[in-house]
């Protein structure tokens, strides 16, 4: 069995770990990997190299980061295959479904190739007499990225090519369960002659996220995962004077009117609801039905929902591969029988799927007359689970969205344009879909929720992601001529 070891200052290395933790392969059950978990030590080794390499990183030119950017993305193409295959050995999910991944995250690197633009300042000429004003920005300089399971790839790549190429150096604590994919883009970072120490790699759990947290030398934090660990990663590293971006959990809701395509509307839902198992930050686990389609939306869900094909993620007939973990799958087939229990109507159950192996398998459940008090509403359950809630109107639907402590994002479906931009407007939810079932921003936007999906106040990546990685500075300048005495003022402001 393979050892999986950290990637600090360019080479492979063990560190000081002892501790180990076995990587599964969820289409099987079976362990494939061994994986050395950091110890402070570890983190410490980083962190130092990721300083020293920012003494000439952060004073090199755009142009140089621009050039090691095109050359990242160019070996992203050339490796998305390899990649694809990491993230369906060690995710699960279907191999076009990883491809598309790694598509949205090389999207940040093509955003970051022009940071030559993206850090242009300010100027402003004759302010004062003879007085000009510009402004610029300047990276931070060592910071760190505590990335979830469920985007080996994407989510990463959201952090890193926006730090990298701001002039920051980056350590990166993917989850350990999908560890090998952050290695791989070690080495291609190497081959396109990013410096060593820039990039840096650290495995492991909460020894080494409590490591980064306190850490004196990293000045900013970028997580994704669970709001319970979102708020408890901006507590701790606010606490050490670090800038944080934080971002939670989700429970996202498409709201389907009667004037909709419900056969578009149940394509797409099927596939927001169930594609990467449900596993999305993103995903759809609530369709509300307004009005006199409800019967209908769920007559038309249930037989697509019943056809999804499952199973490995190397099968190209797949459409939806396992979750993540035994435990993943003990939680969503409870939350089935936990929302039977409690007065739903189990339309399409995936327990009853039958796979041959001890794979992490569930099939897509379809869950009707859901109440707002039942638990498959209230909670996260982040797996192939569609609740349908029933509401009277579009105010009803917006006002039940806006009640959810979520709010991450939202979908619309619906042939008016009226609705549209009145439940754009009155929805407070950061990310909203116009019959677009998952409304994830363009790389030149940024990402990020409202309410308990985004923990303090730092969307990721696009513009925000510039701001989050950069200080300004504003420079006042005066050059008086020589030909003439200036009398200093000791008013303020200057004098004209």
């Amino acid at each position: 069995m393979k050892t999986i070891e950290h990637r600090i200052n360019g080479t492979a290395t063990g560190g000081g770990s002892t501790r180990t933790a076995p990587v599964y392969d969820p289409a099987t059950g079976q362990a494939q990997a061994e994986l050395l978990l950091a110890e402070k030590s570890d983190v410490d080794t980083a962190v130092a190299a990721a300083g020293k390499a920012f003494e000439s990183w952060g004073a090199s030119s755009l142009s140089q980061r621009a050039r090691v950017m095109f050359a990242f993305r160019e070996l992203l193409v050339k490796h998305e295959t390899d990649l694809a295959k990491i993230i369906s050995t060690e995710h699960g999910k279907v191999l076009d479904d990883a491809r598309g991944e790694i598509v949205r995250g090389r999207e940040v690197v093509e955003y970051a190739c022009g940071i030559a633009d993206a850090l242009k300042g300010g100027f402003s000429d004759q302010v004062s007499r003879d007085v000009d004003v510009h402004s610029f920005r300047q990276p931070l300089g060592v910071v760190a990225g505590i990335t979830p399971f469920n985007f080996p790839i994407m989510v990463p790549l959201w952090m890193h090519p926006m730090a990298i190429a701001t002039g920051n150096t980056f350590v990166l604590k993917p989850s350990e369960r999908v560890p090998s994919a952050s290695n791989l883009v070690a080495e291609l970072y190497a081959e396109a002659g990013l410096p060593d120490g820039v990039f840096n790699v650290v495995h492991g759990d909460k020894v080494a996220v409590d490591a980064i947290l306190g850490h004196p030398d990293i000045a900013a934090v970028s997580f994704v995962g669970s709001t319970p660990i979102a708020k408890y990663v901006h507590e701790r590293a606010t606490a050490t004077g670090k800038r944080v971006q934080a971002l939670g959990g989700a429970k996202n809701h498409a709201v389907v009117l009667p004037d909709a395509d419900l056969e578009y509307a149940a394509n797409h839902l099927t596939a927001a609801a169930f594609g990467s198992a449900g596993q999305r930050c993103m995903a759809i686990s609530v369709a509300v039905a307004v009005g006199d389609c409800a019967d209908a939306l769920v007559a038309t869900l249930a037989p697509k929902a019943r056809e999804v094909k499952v199973g490995p993620g190397d099968d190209p007939a797949s459409e939806m591969g396992p979750v993540i973990t035994a435990a993943a799958k003990d939680r969503v087939e409870n939350a089935v029988a936990t929302a039977a229990a409690q007065g739903a109507t189990v339309v399409v159950d995936g327990r009853d799927l039958a796979i041959d192996g001890d794979g992490f398998f569930t099939g897509p459940s379809l869950v009707d007359h859901v109440r707002r008090s039942m638990d498959v509403y209230r909670e996260e359950v982040f797996g192939p689970l569609l609740a349908v809630v029933r509401a009277d109107s579009l105010d009803e639907a917006i006002a039940l969205i806006n009640a959810n402590p979520y709010g991450n994002g939202t979908a619309l479906f619906t042939a008016s344009g009226e609705a549209a931009r009145r439940f754009q407007r009155e929805v407070r939810v950061g990310m909203i879909g116009v019959n677009v079932p998952i409304p994830v921003p363009m790389s030149y936007y940024s990402f990020g929720g409202w309410k308990d999906s985004l923990i303090g106040d730092s969307p990721i990546h696009g513009p925000e992601g510039v701001r989050f990685y950069t200080r300004p500075k504003v420079v006042t300048t005066r050059w008086p001529r020589v030909t003439r005495s200036v009398e200093a003022a000791f008013h303020f402001p200057t004098s004209s």
